[in-house]
């Protein structure tokens, strides 16, 4: 058991590296040793984000880290960076973790990956040595495991609610419609870029309806913890909020299977779950109870089609749909109490 544990964040002043500082500067299991970026080198993290104000070290380059003084390294970095620098220091430094929150270590099937991202997997035979991780739905030994990949925001939002039903054989797994609708934070900083639409930060729009870039993930993850070939359709959409995420999924139930059925399973299959939180039947939900938490919302309304119901999920993008569920993670893997340093 660690007292504490001294960690680097590499990649600290993008919209998720900024949440994952806030809330380990608060952790009391944490020494934030090293805060890294590529731009603004000597300035303090305050001056990106005022909420933090614990004395922090100042930004520098990963090239001042003494990696033999860090337990572990959390990496929040463009797609295609975290391999890099994870298979420069996995063998040098034996000892380390890390915490990738990108999508390099997601997809176990490489080809797909890069198929997907569009960017070659440059540190294939890492892969083994990962976990994807939902700790919710992992039943895995996580610290069994040196590199723990930190799932997709989108997904975390659909598997949380999806799994459990499908497990259970409440629901057709067939022509399941999935309906995400995110704050602009979950594209990055670099938004404008991405998506040049007109009113962008005053207006809804839908993007990727056929191949977007976590159907892969989600894919993956339904077939591996399912055992089951779930069909779906995925269309995203951006809002012109900051942060969180609203899941609709459209289900049609087994016969005989009542929405009170759906609900009472998923309560069964999260007891204990401190932050997955099943709402009675039919309740209207937003994203506005978890913003700025790491709670996952989740509920199951009637139609009125008999045997179809509706699945609303709600998460922050940020938090539980990364930088919380990254220290969830570190947690487990640190043995730590699970909800510490998270509300």
């Amino acid at each position: 058991m660690y007292n504490k544990i001294n960690v680097a964040v590499i990649g600290a002043t993008g919209y998720t590296g900024l949440d994952l500082v806030l809330m380990l500067s608060k952790h009391p299991k944490v020494k934030i040793k090293y805060l890294c970026a590529t731009k603004n080198l000597g300035k303090k993290i305050s001056f990106f984000d005022k909420r933090i104000k614990k004395k922090l070290p100042k930004l520098s380059s990963v090239k001042k880290i003494k990696w033999e003084k860090l337990n572990l390294v959390f990496l929040s970095l463009p797609n295609g960076e975290a391999q890099k620098l994870i298979k420069k220091k996995f063998y040098e430094n034996r000892n380390l973790k890390f915490i990738d929150l990108s999508a390099d270590f997601r997809i176990k099937n490489s080809t797909t990956y890069e198929k997907n991202y569009k960017i070659k997997h440059n540190a294939k035979s890492f892969i083994k040595h990962s976990i994807y991780s939902i700790p919710e739905l992992n039943k895995k030994k996580i610290d069994d495991f040196r590199i723990v990949s930190n799932p997709g925001c989108y997904p975390t939002s659909i598997q949380i609610p999806l799994v459990p039903l499908v497990k259970k054989k409440l629901i057709n797994i067939e022509n399941i419609i999935i309906d995400s609708k995110s704050g602009y934070s979950g594209a990055g900083k670099n938004l404008e870029k991405k998506f040049k639409h007109k009113n962008l930060y005053s207006s809804i729009f839908a993007y990727n309806p056929k191949l977007h870039r976590h159907t892969c993930e989600i894919d993956q993850q339904l077939k591996d913890l399912t055992k089951k070939k779930v069909e779906f359709t995925f269309n995203p959409h951006l809002l012109p909020t900051f942060r969180g995420i609203l899941t609709s999924i459209y289900v049609q139930a087994k016969k005989g299977k009542s929405a009170n059925a759906l609900r009472n399973s998923l309560i069964s299959f999260y007891k204990g779950a401190r932050f997955v939180k099943i709402l009675k039947l039919n309740t209207k939900l937003g994203s506005g109870n978890v913003l700025n938490t790491n709670n996952c919302e989740i509920s199951i309304c009637e139609t009125r089609v008999k045997n179809k119901f509706i699945i609303f999920s709600a998460i922050d993008n940020l938090v539980k749909g990364a930088s919380g569920q990254a220290i969830q993670n570190m947690n487990l893997l640190y043995k730590f109490s699970e909800h510490i340093g998270l509300k």
